[in-house]
């Protein structure tokens, strides 16, 4: 299931399109029930995330942008908030952002799930795998492998997981690996939704801190985490930020309409 398959199911049109990529515009509670829903009729749906820095790189890599075309997309951050304010005069319904989202997508599953951990490194993936199995003790988490594997490991990888055949599938590596990995990789016989879940490892398992409360808050955890590593982020938010938000202004006034009686 798709994103244009998303929005028969769901009867609305519910898409907003950010630099070419269609994002769901949907509330928090809705979008826990739709991903049950996916889970429940065993329906395969990628699902990522968009937020200005993977926009920035669909918006320069065709093939990324191609491969996030067959995903489900949830918003994630202040960026595609602004975008949206921007293009459409209102934001998303909620903010989606994998690292609260999926977590608590996975609290509120009250069916007995099988979760699949890919990525990060592996005394991360195990540690994030307790701190999930506290968190959502219906559910059985398994680490598959951490993200640091050669191609000649893939296939045993693969093999693994359709062994396995979890009902999710948390894949952490990284954009645009992560989300190229599964389009790659992964289909129906390997599990019901993969999900491209970024730093998400990282972040439970304590390695990587989050911002605190208030920060979240005020949508400007970007700026915690840039403090915390500004030699690896200050790319992506000091020049990706403003430049996102150029392109969403080009966006917005390239699809003006010619004024009637102009035939050039």
């Amino acid at each position: 299931m798709n994103m244009h398959t998303a929005r028969a199911a769901l009867g609305l049109d519910t898409l907003k399109t950010i630099l070419g990529i269609s994002v769901l515009a949907i509330r928090w509670d809705d979008a826990i029930a739709l991903l049950a829903r996916l889970i429940a009729e065993r329906r395969f749906t990628k699902v990522s995330f968009l937020n200005a820095h993977n926009a920035n790189i669909a918006y320069t890599d065709p093939v990324f942008a191609e491969a996030l075309d067959d995903f489900l997309i949830l918003p994630d951050g202040v960026g595609v908030d602004l975008a949206a304010k921007l293009l459409y005069g209102a934001p998303f319904p909620d903010n989606l952002n994998g690292t609260d989202f999926i977590p608590a997508f996975l609290q509120a599953s009250a069916r007995p799930l099988t979760v699949g951990l890919l990525g990060a490194t592996r005394a991360n993936a195990e540690a994030a795998s307790v701190k999930l199995a506290v968190l959502a003790v219906q559910h059985k988490f398994v680490v598959i492998h951490d993200g640091y594997f050669s191609p000649a490991e893939e296939q045993a990888i693969v093999d693994r997981i359709e062994a396995l055949r979890p009902d999710v599938l948390l894949v952490a590596m990284g954009v645009p690996r992560q989300e190229l990995w599964i389009a790659r990789h992964i289909d129906a016989r390997h599990c019901t939704l993969p999900v491209a879940v970024g730093a998400l490892l990282d972040f439970l398992s304590g390695t990587v801190p989050r911002a605190p409360l208030w920060m979240r808050q005020l949508r400007l955890e970007w700026l915690f985490r840039l403090c915390i590593e500004p030699g690896r982020l200050w790319r992506r938010y000091v020049v990706g930020n403003p430049l996102f938000l150029w392109r969403v202004v080009k966006q917005k006034f390239s699809y003006r309409p010619k004024p009637a009686g102009d035939r050039r």
